[in-house]
Formats: structure tokens, C-alpha cells, sequence
């Protein structure tokens, strides 16, 4: 399949559930992402779509910005409107790759139009790496099923298109038609993972484990997958429910399920609870799960488990969400949006996490039933350091909380499509 048969056919499949006008390109300047930005340029301009493009530079190498301006050229002279984006926030703490990363989808997300659909230029290389790191790090069906194609967040739709392109392919594509690419020297650097597992790939090929093989079994663990979360949303509704945000199981009847599939279901509780992109990993999954049935406590993920009376309770962690702000417009902890009266004349209102000083201000919080952790970590709205209503902690004053969280409700959310 050719690079443009490739991304016509990603386009038409997206096309069948989503109305597509306007691609935003992420352009880094090397060879997958320039192939993907002449070939979405062609393919907008025959079918009068607009095509933007973003290049994001970390500040990590000094010649990101002489590679982000060349990309701003070509963009120029395809007729692509193009901006650099910039990622100032590293502190030298963390792993650099993955908060890179993560920084990149979000300068990207919010930089894009409206309503736009972002094209991402990963190829069955990349999905392949990617397994092999799963692997490595001893993921299950979920971690090593295929890397998605299609899928929305931040009111984005994400399409990568060229999953089923060797990166070869596209560099003899490039050749053939005398475009030019920049080869970031970081992928020959064997510090990181995805370099050694590349180098690895190449070892392997002769033994018959190649990117192909490995796309096919991910497909299989894919579908896999698919079928462990139909039980898994099945078992949910006779086992958990939700309130207040938080996510309850009838302790004896999960633990009653079968070890993957209590395991999926408390994983995905932490995720929709903490709106994760990704699952725990399941070392700490599992010692977090051991830790709430020896002591009626464990964190992971920025959420709070408890067991109390027949129930396991998984939560918001207050610490988590404890310097967390957002206006009242806003949605606050990426699920919570509050409505009320309009704050007086030069008064600015705020939302946070109510915490122990607002909780203190709320006599009938315990007529609400909730738990205190609970109440803890949920929002309210304050003026300065005073607390104006905390709709969940009896104290609404005009106010109403609506949980909004962005994947929908805990149960159709346990099915990845």
C-alpha cells in the first residue's frame, strides 16, 4: 500500500463516524511527519480541506529552532499555514521522553483549530518499537495490543494514518520525488529505549520477528483486549456503581471475578476517577489492590482506595487535586463543572478543591453521607480564602456540581472504542 492509499483509506474510515474539514499536520521535520505533510497537502487540496501544520520545539537541542524554522519554510512553499509551538515547562526532573511527550499533545491540542482533526505521522515501525518496550516492561493484553489508528480527546480527533507504512516506504517515497527530511541525531542515541528496541527490530527481522509479525500479534492481543472489556463492562453493572465521582464495588462480588478482569475494572476506576490517559502499571496495581486488603488504605494515580463496610471505595486523592484552580467557566480536574449565581461586582471567584479549612465551614457535610476524603477532594467555590458554596458538601448556596468526565460514564467507558 502506497503512502497515499495508505492515508486515503485512514481518512475514508474516519470519515464514517466524523465530518472532517480542517487537518492540523504535527510536523517535526523528519522523514514520517514530512511524508505525511505533502501527502495531506495533496490530499486537501483535491479535497478541499484545509491543511495547517504545527511543529512543537522542546528547547532541548540547540538546532530545533534552525529545524523548526526549515519546516516553516517548506510549509510556506506547499501553501500551509504553519506555527512553532514552544515547551518551556521541563525542569530536568522526570523522564524526559515522556513528558516531552505528553507537553507535545497538549501544545498541539490546544493549538489546533476547533474542531480539528490532528494527524499524528507514526508508522508500523513505530507500533512495533512500542511493542517491544510493552514488552519489555512485562505489559498484558492492553499494553500489547495495536497502537490506535483513530481516537478522540480534547475535543480533537486523532488519526494516525500511516500505521500500515513501513518507515522505509515512506523515506523511498521521499526519494523518489527529491524531498528532503532532517534526521534528528536523538535517534541514533541509544540512552533511549525506543532506539535500542529499533536496533533490536533489526536483529530480529532474520528470525522471522519483524515489524509485520509483530503488527499481527498486536492485532490479535487488540482483539483480545476487546473481548476482555465486554466481560469486563458486563461484570461492572452487577458489581460497582458510581457516586460523587468516585467509583464503589461490592467488595465480595469483585473479588469473586476473575484475577484480569477485577484487575481491569479497579485499573480503569483509578483511570476514569483520575481521567489517566493510561492504566496503572500492574506492579502497582497489584501491590496498591494488596495494600487496601491488609490495611483499608492504599494511593495510586493520584486516587485514594478505601475499604470500608463491604465496599471498596476508589477516589480522588485530596492531595492530588489540592493546588488545582480553575474559573467557574472552567471545567475543573478535567470533570467537574460548576454553575451558579454571578459572582458581586469586583469579586473573583475561583474553584478548588475544597479541603479541610473549607470543610470546616460546612456543619451538615456529614448529612450528605460522603465520605470526608471524599468531601476532601471535591470542588468548591471560593472568593480569595473564603469559601462561597460546596454544592457536594452541603453547603451548594446556588450552586450545582455536574460531573463531566471526558470519556462518558465509568461503565460504556470500560470499552475502548
Amino acid at each position: 500500500m502506497t503512502p497515499e492509499e495508505a492515508f486515503g483509506a485512514a481518512l475514508a474510515a474516519a470519515q464514517t463516524d466524523h465530518t472532517i474539514d480542517n487537518l492540523v499536520v504535527a510536523v517535526s521535520g523528519g522523514g514520517d511527519s514530512m511524508a505525511l505533510l505533502h501527502v495531506a497537502q495533496a490530499w486537501g487540496r483535491a479535497q478541499g480541506k484545509a491543511v495547517s501544520a504545527l511543529t512543537v520545539d522542546h528547547g532541548l537541542r540547540d538546532e530545533a529552532a534552525t529545524e523548526a524554522a526549515r519546516v516553516a519554510e517548506i510549509c510556506a512553499d506547499l501553501g500551509v499555514a504553519h506555527r512553532t509551538l514552544d515547551w518551556p515547562d521541563w525542569d530536568g526532573q522526570g523522564n524526559l521522553q515522556a513528558m516531552a511527550r505528553a507537553a507535545r499533545y497538549d501544545l498541539i491540542a490546544d493549538a489546533a483549530p476547533a474542531g480539528a482533526a490532528i494527524l499524528i505521522g507514526h508508522t508500523m515501525d513505530d507500533a512495533a518499537e512500542t511493542f517491544l518496550m510493552r514488552l519489555a516492561r512485562g505489559s498484558g493484553v492492553d499494553g500489547l495490543s495495536r497502537m490506535r489508528s483513530t481516537w478522540t480527546d480534547r475535543g480533537h480527533l486523532w488519526l494516525r494514518p500511516f500505521l500500515t507504512v513501513r518507515r522505509a516506504a515512506l523515506r523511498d517515497w521521499l526519494h523518489d520525488r527529491e524531498i528532503g527530511w532532517i534526521d534528528d541525531p536523538t535517534n541514533d542515541d541509544t540512552q533511549y529505549d525506543r532506539v535500542r528496541m529499533r536496533q533490536a527490530l533489526d536483529l530480529l527481522a532474520p528470525l522471522g520477528i519483524d515489524a509485520e509479525r509483530l503488527t499481527m500479534t498486536a492485532q490479535a492481543m487488540t482483539e483480545a483486549r476487546q473481548a476482555l472489556e465486554h466481560w469486563a463492562e458486563q461484570a461492572a453493572r452487577g458489581t460497582a456503581w458510581t457516586e460523587a465521582g468516585d467509583v464503589l464495588f461490592d467488595r465480595a462480588k469483585v473479588q469473586a471475578l476473575p484475577r484480569e478482569t477485577h484487575d481491569r475494572l479497579i485499573a480503569h476506576a483509578i483511570g476514569w476517577v483520575a481521567s489517566a490517559a493510561y492504566r496503572p502499571r500492574r506492579a502497582a496495581l497489584v501491590q496498591a489492590v494488596r495494600d487496601v486488603t491488609e490495611t483499608g488504605r492504599a494511593t495510586l494515580g493520584g486516587c485514594l482506595l478505601t475499604a470500608k463496610g463491604g465496599r471498596l471505595r476508589v477516589g480522588r486523592e485530596p492531595k492530588a487535586v489540592a493546588d488545582l484552580r480553575a474559573s467557574p467557566q472552567s471545567i475543573w480536574d478535567n470533570r467537574w463543572r460548576l454553575s451558579g449565581p454571578d459572582a458581586p461586582s469586583g469579586q473573583v471567584l475561583a474553584v478548588r478543591a475544597l479541603g479541610a479549612g473549607g470543610l470546616s465551614d460546612c456543619p451538615d457535610w456529614r448529612e450528605t453521607g460522603l465520605p470526608r476524603e471524599t468531601l476532601l477532594a471535591s470542588p468548591a467555590v471560593f472568593a480569595g480564602d473564603r469559601l462561597v458554596a460546596a454544592p457536594l458538601a452541603g453547603h451548594p448556596a446556588g450552586w450545582r456540581a455536574e460531573l463531566c468526565p471526558p470519556r462518558g460514564d465509568f461503565f460504556t467507558s470500560l470499552l475502548s472504542h
